[in-house]
């Protein structure tokens, strides 16, 4: 099965990462041990549990400057983490869901990841 999901705007102008809801900025960016940088949206990040941790104003530097610098994951797992995080706020709802595509090459990396970010895994019963 194909996957409808389009990538999100990880690339987004600076200056929206400073637009603001409820709670709070409305974008955090993620910072790959690599240096790369992906710009997401918060309700994105907070499926993570490290990350929604980590982001929460006043626990750590990283509420504070809306930075979360992922020292253990490279720019080429953190894509697919950002775009799974997307996936899970698209299709939490649903209870048919397209599959998620892992390349075998990344799938142990990605599982490591998943393990340390804390992510929430769907429930398909």
């Amino acid at each position: 099965m194909e996957l409808s999901f389009k990538r999100p705007p990880y690339n987004i102008v600076m200056s929206l990462e400073k637009t603001q809801n409820e709670d709070g900025p409305k974008y955090v960016r993620l910072v790959s041990s690599d240096n790369h940088t992906f710009i997401i949206e918060r309700s994105a990040a907070m499926v993570s549990g490290t990350l929604k941790g980590m982001l929460a104003s006043g626990n750590f530097v990283e509420g504070d400057q809306n930075v979360a610098t992922l020292n253990n994951i490279r720019a080429e797992l953190l894509e697919k983490v950002c775009d799974y995080l997307y996936y899970h706020v698209k299709y939490k709802e649903h209870v048919e869901r397209p599959d998620f595509d892992i390349p075998p090459h990344m799938a142990l990396e990605l599982l490591v990841a998943a393990d340390f970010l804390d992510s929430t895994v769907p429930d398909y019963t």
